[in-house]
């Protein structure tokens, strides 16, 4: 890195005071301090992607590696379910296949289990909305002021304005 002391700093603002001048030198150091802060900035967003990106990679690793174990259960479970299956069909089936066996009692048929599960409908509530708000007695409603009919602004107005006086 590099090696840079207070007297080495103090060396140079002393060179660039004399080269630049009082005048221009607080121009120049502003724009140096924000030519830094912008390249900081880059540096950092330029670190945070990196990261990133390390993450994502890391991330889709575990992603595939869950997939995989997923796929080989999944498989364990279907093949020793159609060996179960199979066990089960061949002691129903047992010496004769059809019809029945040598003592005479009928044979069955290898049942065909239905793997699709039942998809749940939507059923509609069916709210009573107005009937509950039809529920409110009429007399409670006047009392307490609720507007039973819509009324538009104007009409509200010269319903509550007061009368005029002949002179």
């Amino acid at each position: 890195m590099l090696d840079i002391g207070i007297s080495k700093l103090m060396l140079v603002a002393g060179i660039a005071l004399v080269v630049i001048g009082p005048e221009r030198l607080p121009k120049v150091a502003r724009m140096a301090g924000t030519l830094l802060g912008r390249a900081q900035r880059y540096v950092a967003d330029v670190k945070a992607e990196v990261n990133r990106s390390m993450e994502l990679d890391e991330l889709n690793k575990v992603r595939r590696e869950f997939e995989t174990a997923a796929r080989d259960v999944g498989q364990s479970v279907s093949s020793s379910l159609d060996s179960a299956t199979g066990q089960i069909n061949a002691a129903l089936s047992g010496p004769g296949s059809t019809g029945t066996d040598d003592d005479g009692a009928p044979t069955y048929e290898p049942y065909e289990w239905d793997s699709s599960p039942a998809v749940p409908t939507y059923v509609h509530p069916r709210k009573k909305w107005r009937v509950k708000r039809g529920a409110i007695p009429q007399w409670y409603k006047q009392r307490e002021g609720v507007r039973r009919h819509v009324q538009s602004g104007a009409a509200r107005v010269a319903r509550f304005r007061p009368p005029r006086r002949s002179v």
